[in-house]
């Protein structure tokens, strides 16, 4: 495993160890619980959290036909896959986000949960800092490409769906 990995599995572990605790923090408004599969979309992800999840899932028989069209090809019966290895994004669905948006901040969150909460009592506090960690991942990002030497560019998505190309299928 690449040092560049191993330096963003621990950006990953605290994103976890974040949103457990603004979860806990807002627990009586998140409406999230298995099942809600609302944010659950095709997502793009950097090369690095492509490549720690081809890692982390090359030897995991996965079904990823059942999705339906902008859904997440990981999502099965309303369930994640590779919850265990889902990306920064995923992790951080449901929570309050604040971030930078045409230099002022704005504030994201899931329409099913917050429904009886006024957004000033969102603080930085109690907000998941999305650009924060976004801004560190980019930079995990750019040091895996320059150790990699890899056909990614700085800028470069890659949709999760090719993940599809490097798992074992599941028999039905």
């Amino acid at each position: 495993m690449s040092a560049s990995i191993k330096k963003y599995l621990q950006l990953r572990a605290q994103v976890d160890q974040l949103t457990e605790q603004l979860a806990s923090k807002h627990q009586k408004h998140m409406a999230c619980k298995k099942g809600c599969d609302l944010c659950c979309m095709d997502y793009d992800v950097f090369p690095i959290e492509f490549e720690a999840m081809k890692e982390a899932l090359k030897d995991q028989a996965v079904d990823t036909q059942a999705s339906t069209i902008g859904n997440c090809i990981f999502l099965k019966d309303h369930v994640c896959q590779i919850y265990e290895h889902r990306p920064i994004i995923c992790r951080t669905h449901g929570l309050p986000l604040l971030f930078m948006n045409n230099d002022q901040w704005e504030l994201s969150a899931c329409e099913l949960n917050f429904t009886n909460f006024a957004d000033e009592e969102f603080t930085p506090e109690n907000t998941f800092p999305q650009d924060t960690f976004n801004s560190k991942l980019f930079m995990l990002n750019k040091a895996f490409l320059e150790e990699s030497k890899g056909e990614h560019s700085e800028f470069e998505l890659i949709p999760m769906q090719q993940l599809k190309d490097h798992l074992q299928p599941k028999d039905s």
